[in-house]
């Protein structure tokens, strides 16, 4: 058994992954996790195109039906998490921490401005003015969003997560009202500065700036075998 702390975090890059099998991997990290057999894990990766529809989603908000969906490759998930509409594709960077919250206060607020404080750090080290929008869970740039927060809890164990805009093709975001918000636009970290930023430079600011905003000691990589034998 795990000791229970809150100083180790585990992480997982797996690179592009079907969104049931990243569900399929967060459910059993989280029983994991609430057994203490694991520390708190963070896994960053990328979707083939999917939509994924919240707990506090309104269809409405999606602009094409299902079956035109598949026609196009892309597919669609209801989900457990908060929030409404949003989709993945390959250049965004998903996270998914599973991270025991009764450690942390159990304060889901503060969880989410966290979680919002780590995309904007991340933003702010590429030297983008990133910040929170009144009202809106996100991160955002003026006007525009950057990243999309939804996330569950099960006895306290967070799962689903972030997605932040790196290289992703903004046109797929045609198709939905992104979480619900018509009035604004979406943009990507690619599209502010005009040309393509690869993930692999944003994972590791990533993860140096939610060790500091988490407050964790050590850090350990583990391998997407390790993910495979879950």
């Amino acid at each position: 058994m795990h000791k229970d702390n809150k100083t180790q975090l585990d992480i997982y890059i797996p690179g592009l992954i079907d969104y049931h099998r990243a569900l399929e991997i967060q459910h059993k990290l989280v029983q994991k996790r609430i057994a203490e057999e694991i520390p708190d894990s963070l896994i960053l990766l990328e979707h083939p195109p999917v939509i994924t529809y919240g707990r506090g989603g309104n269809m409405e908000n999606l602009l094409l039906d299902i079956g035109s969906l598949k026609d196009k490759g892309i597919d669609f998930y209801e989900i457990e998490r908060g929030g409404d509409i949003t989709f993945h594709s390959p250049g965004q960077l998903v996270g998914y921490p599973i991270i025991k919250l009764d450690t942390r206060g159990r304060d889901m607020h503060k969880y989410l401005r966290d979680l919002e404080g780590v995309l904007i750090g991340v933003l702010n080290e590429f030297g983008l003015d990133a910040g929170r929008k009144e009202k809106y869970t996100g991160v955002w740039i003026e006007d525009k969003k950057l990243a999309a927060i939804g996330v569950a809890v099960k006895r306290w164990v967070s799962f689903h997560g972030f997605a932040l805009n790196v290289n992703n093709d903004l046109s797929y975001f045609d198709y939905i009202i992104p979480c619900g918000i018509k009035e604004y636009s979406v943009s990507s970290i690619s599209a502010e500065f005009g040309k393509f930023v690869d993930l692999k430079d944003v994972i590791p600011i990533i993860i140096k700036i939610f060790r500091e905003i988490f407050s964790y000691n050590e850090i350990y990589y583990r391998s997407a075998e390790e993910l495979n034998k879950l």
